[in-house]
């Protein structure tokens, strides 16, 4: 969008602190931008911009270098320590074209740095540029906010009502079975694989989404050997419904791992449910869980499909939809491997994947160690 197009959107007159030792340099800023429709606060010390930004944020900051008792660069470095005021565009103003000064100002937290004399039409040029960016990201994060409120939603309400038809269409599924109606049982059967569509794909936007939002792991000791445990446990009967055999290869000496257990948790999850979709029926998936120098591996490998080389370039990209699809018509939504890749990387882990066309697939994940005195401290 045009930055004159940006600006007119502004609601109010763009507010503009000029702080200048010099009144003539403000008058000259200030007769500039007035004529231009700008909000001019004038201020003649660092401590005195102090006060006025604390009494209403502006929209920009045009700021003096040399200036008695605080100069620029202490105002300015002020001005960022407040994370209120961290985002508000600063100009720097001097009369001195040095070149170590402007790396200096531009370092301490300056957008841009304008020479005196002023050239009118760079000035009005570079504060209009600015004024459109802050414009610019403010919108960014007000969408930002709009999507966050967008996904709450998303969690509280679709997603719970979802859960609810997908049980109830089971239920009918289940009762209308008996009644021999083979129309009526495929039109069941076409609810609940529609709704269990929409339900996988709404958790796993809604887990990327979180991931993406800057995840921070939640540090602690967690016995991977368990935690698989747990997780073929959910699984079993899903792969007995396949004709599918988990195999399982747990230590008997200690396996524990540094990572966050809601988000290992998931990421097992996922590459078992994998496992599970990809696998044709009457065939095995092996876990084995093992020690590796500084880190505990988790290897789940199943006897499905494979994939293809082009497949291992993209699979860890957002919706990649690849060549092998599950084999009992499950969902899926192109996002399990792009969260699960994410998720082990924030905890400090790697994901690797083995495959050849026809020959299965085999997942890695390796996860630090637990430190001796974390171990201590969990006992």
């Amino acid at each position: 969008m045009p930055l004159k197009s940006l600006l007119a959107n502004l609601t109010a007159p763009p507010r503009v602190l000029v702080v200048d030792d010099q009144s003539a340099n403000v008058q000259l800023v200030g007769s500039m931008l007035g004529k231009l429709g700008f909000e001019v606060v004038p201020a003649s010390d660092g401590p005195t911009a102090l006060k006025r930004l604390a009494l209403r944020e502006p929209d920009l900051i045009l700021l003096d270098v040399l200036m008695p008792e605080m100069d620029g660069f202490e105002v300015c470095r002020r001005i960022r320590e407040n994370p209120d005021w961290q985002e508000i565009p600063i100009i720097f103003l001097s009369a001195a074209d040095d070149k170590d000064l402007i790396v200096r100002a531009l370092d301490s937290g300056g957008v841009d740095y304008v020479t005196k004399p002023f050239n009118h039409a760079e000035l009005t040029s570079r504060v209009r540029t600015h004024l459109a960016l802050k414009l610019a990201r403010d919108r960014l994060h007000q969408l930002a906010e709009d999507k966050d409120e967008l996904l709450g939603i998303l969690t509280h309400d679709l997603k719970s009502r979802l859960a609810g038809m997908q049980m109830s269409a089971q239920i009918l599924r289940d009762r209308t079975a008996p009644l021999g109606d083979a129309k009526l049982t495929q039109l069941c059967e076409n609810i609940c694989q529609s709704g269990g569509q929409l339900l996988a794909f709404m958790k796993e936007f809604l887990a990327n989404s979180e991931a993406e939002r800057g995840f921070t792991p939640k540090r602690e000791t967690v016995s991977l050997a368990d935690a698989i445990s747990r997780t073929v446990k959910e699984y079993q009967e899903a792969a007995e419904r396949k004709g599918l055999a988990i195999r399982t290869w747990l230590p008997d000496q200690d396996a524990t791992v540094c990572a966050d257990r809601n988000a290992l948790s998931q990421v097992l999850d996922n590459l078992l449910s994998n496992a599970v979709k990809f696998s044709p029926p009457d065939k095995e998936i092996s876990v084995k869980v093992r020690p590796n120098g500084t880190c505990v591996e988790c290897l789940i490998q199943d006897q499905g499909p494979g994939f293809t080389a082009e497949d291992q370039a993209r699979m860890f990209q957002r919706y990649a939809r690849l060549s092998a699809r599950p084999t009992g018509g499950e969902p899926s939504t192109g996002l399990g491997l792009s969260i699960v890749k994410k998720l082990v990387e924030r905890m400090g882990g790697e994901l690797s994947c083995e495959s050849d066309p026809g020959q299965g697939t085999q997942f890695a994940v390796r996860l630090p160690v637990a430190k001796a005195e974390n171990r201590e401290g969990k006992r």
